[in-house]
């Protein structure tokens, strides 16, 4: 991918795209992918970079959804766990199989959820990953030797899936550029184009340069997340809310808190929500909360109260109990809730996703989650094609291979999120081989991979590349800021910047990355007012 290529695309651009699309997080990608495959021309606007928001902050879980099943809400789980196949399939080289523990405290658990999962088990059907079945208190601790024993009886054990979330935003980037779309971060939609009341395209601004484009497009899908509402607001100035938000957090520790391979699910936690604490990338991930908002940022979080809530429950449910200090970084992420009523209550709040149609013809699609990205974006193409008058072209995403697709094992490798694009980097190394050094000695990482990320990636910051190119502020947000100067050093010879550009970059990755930092109250507040003004 060229960031200058698309560019000279929009600017040269003498016929209207078929579909605009607004928002590069999981459903806008996912929507440019679907076009682009069926082969219409696209072009997909990001104003930040792609996955900044909620798109690289979930759980990193692939999964039908458990507690809708307990809700009894079949059509979503089943949806969910088909379309937990086709990613398994699709993109092999981030969607692998991960074992769930719900431990068992009180006699009626096992039978009950051992029950539960075996429905989760059929409802999967040929799609499945593996069945599950009831443990002994003995299999449990063998499992999870980090459990809590005090009153366990047992446990239950089911399979879902894991994935890399921002690496897959990546890679689904760079499969609708294969494709022949125009994928364009840093570039701000400012305005929507109309011709006798009837959208015909969008305003827009490249963040770097100050240049201005107005982009002609017989289909705009508005797909941003938690700021739908600010994008329908250039249409219908009195439009009013359509989603609610939600904030989920998560906190990254040590490996040593639970060394096996397994995760852990607790089912329902005081607030209703399903907690997990997960084995990813070396460290464990524990999340999330559910709290409402009533304001939203592009770089939320977490509130006290969330905070302690998760160190509450990791400490109920491990046997040796985090501290502060334990915490390698700490993240927020914006769920966007389809409103269905006066519920102020986001747990039960719709995770179904919604398409909404203006009268001017502007396509709003928000709700769903990772896991349904696929299908949410079968379906508002199909949805553009018939309110635009498009030529209907059969949706071709089921068995779309994802950019890196591998079915090789690279279970232990390095690069393995890479998938086939590892075989590149290590040509660069070869090359080069000061590329093999590594960023920091508490990360993975190696210069080779910065530098492919600004050559193939379009990474324009040290922040794209420490948060979501690698996954380096999540893994260990103190390592990640001593490691913004070598990262900083290798992109400005990538992108021909100055020695003010390095400093610049440098110092705002800093203040943004201690916002991550657990132990770093001055900067939590700081940031946290910044974040709600």
């Amino acid at each position: 991918m060229q960031r200058a290529s698309f560019l000279d695309r929009l600017r040269n651009a003498t016929e209207p795209f078929d579909i605009i699309v607004i928002g590069g997080g999981a459903t806008g990608l996912g929507a440019a992918v679907d076009a682009a495959a069926r082969g219409h021309s696209v072009v997909l606007l990001e104003r930040g970079d792609f996955a900044k928001g909620t798109s690289s902050r979930s759980t990193k879980l692939v999964h039908g959804g458990v507690r809708y099943l307990r809700q009894g809400n079949i059509s979503l789980v089943l949806e969910a766990l088909r379309e937990r196949g086709r990613l398994a399939r699709n993109a092999p080289h981030l969607v692998h199989d991960l074992a769930f523990v719900i431990p068992n405290y009180h006699w009626w658990e096992g039978p009950f959820y051992g029950v539960g999962m075996k429905v989760y088990d059929q409802l999967a059907g040929k799609l499945g990953l593996a069945p599950s079945h009831v443990l002994s208190r003995e299999e449990t601790i063998a499992r999870i030797p980090t459990i809590e024993t005090e009153h366990l009886t047992g446990g239950v054990v089911y399979h879902d899936g894991q994935f890399d979330d921002s690496r897959l935003a990546i890679n689904l980037a760079q499969t609708a550029a294969e494709l022949g779309a125009v994928v364009v971060n840093y570039c701000n939609v400012t305005g929507l184009l109309k011709a006798a009341g009837a959208l015909t395209g969008v305003k827009a601004r490249d963040a770097e340069t100050g240049e201005e484009f107005e982009i002609r497009g017989r289909a705009v899908i508005n797909a941003t997340g938690v700021f739908v509402d600010e994008i329908r607001r250039h249409d219908e100035p009195a439009a009013g809310d359509l989603v609610a938000v939600s904030q989920g957090i998560h906190l990254v520790l040590p490996k040593k808190f639970l060394p096996g391979g397994d995760a852990i699910m607790i089912p329902k936690t005081a607030d209703g929500r399903v907690l997990f604490a997960v084995p990813w990338h070396d460290r464990v991930v524990v999340g999330t909360t559910d709290t409402p908002l009533s304001t939203h940022s592009a770089e939320p979080r977490a509130l006290d109260e969330e905070r302690a809530f998760l160190m509450e429950h990791a400490r109920k449910y491990l046997a040796d109990d985090p501290a502060d200090d334990d915490v390698l970084s700490i993240f927020a992420g914006l769920r966007p809730l389809v409103k269905t009523g006066g519920s102020g209550d986001t747990a039960t709040l719709s995770r179904d996703h919604a398409i909404v149609i203006s009268e001017s013809g502007l396509i709003t699609i928000t709700g769903g989650k990772w896991t349904t990205y696929r299908k949410m974006a079968e379906d508002v193409i199909n949805q553009a094609e018939m309110l635009a008058g498009i030529e209907h072209r059969p949706c071709r995403t089921e068995d779309l291979k994802i950019h890196g697709h591998t079915f090789a094992d690279a279970s232990d490798a390095p690069l393995k999120t890479y998938g086939s694009d590892a075989a590149h980097i290590n040509v660069l190394i070869r090359e080069r081989p000061e590329l093999s050094a590594h960023l920091h000695e508490r990360l993975p990482y190696q210069h080779a991979e910065v530098v492919w990320h600004a050559r193939r990636e379009m990474a324009r910051t040290v922040e794209d590349i420490l948060a979501r190119r690698t996954r380096a502020l999540l893994l260990d947000a103190k390592a990640s800021i001593e490691a913004a100067p070598a990262v900083a050093r290798l992109l400005a010879v990538e992108l021909n910047r100055d020695a003010t550009w390095e400093r610049a970059q440098i110092d705002t990755y800093t203040a943004l990355a201690r916002g991550y930092v657990y132990t770093d109250p001055a900067s939590r507040g700081r940031i946290n007012g910044m974040a709600q003004g």
